[in-house]
């Protein structure tokens, strides 16, 4: 990664930090089994954090379920994604990284509810952690 973010370390300290499934989704864009991640029903009030660097990158509010198998919001929180273009896998898809530290979250589609914004992002449980509301 070329760009320099808030958060920016080296792989050596993202290795210590993460665990091997953590490095391997967030630094070196992997992506969980789908149906396995513990974000993916879960539907509490609070909002979800990098796991890398804990930024605010959704809210609860904006979960819903998709049946895609991973964890599925329609929308993030401003300034909080950035987006770039994966040609990866044969496909063009759209990437969403944490804007502080750009650690790989997922990607997003334009398959979401069409009631909302249209959009689902596709996020690996992994990627983040949840914050209950207090």
């Amino acid at each position: 990664m070329d760009k320099k973010y808030s958060v920016n370390k080296s792989e050596e300290e993202w290795k210590q930090e993460l665990s091997a499934e953590e490095y391997y989704v967030l630094r070196q864009k992997g992506t969980e089994r789908p149906y396995t991640g513990k974000f993916d029903l879960h539907f509490e009030n609070g909002d979800y954090h990098c796991k890398a660097c804990n930024a605010k990158l959704f809210e609860s509010e904006h979960k819903f379920e998709s049946g895609c198998g991973w964890p599925s919001f329609d929308q993030a929180v401003e300034g909080a994604i950035e987006y770039i273009r994966d040609t990866s896998h044969g496909m063009i898809r759209t990437e969403t990284v944490c804007a502080n530290c750009g650690s790989h979250l997922g990607h997003v589609f334009n398959d979401g509810p069409k009631e909302t914004t249209g959009q689902r992002y596709c996020i690996n449980s992994v990627s983040i952690d949840f914050d209950p509301e207090a």
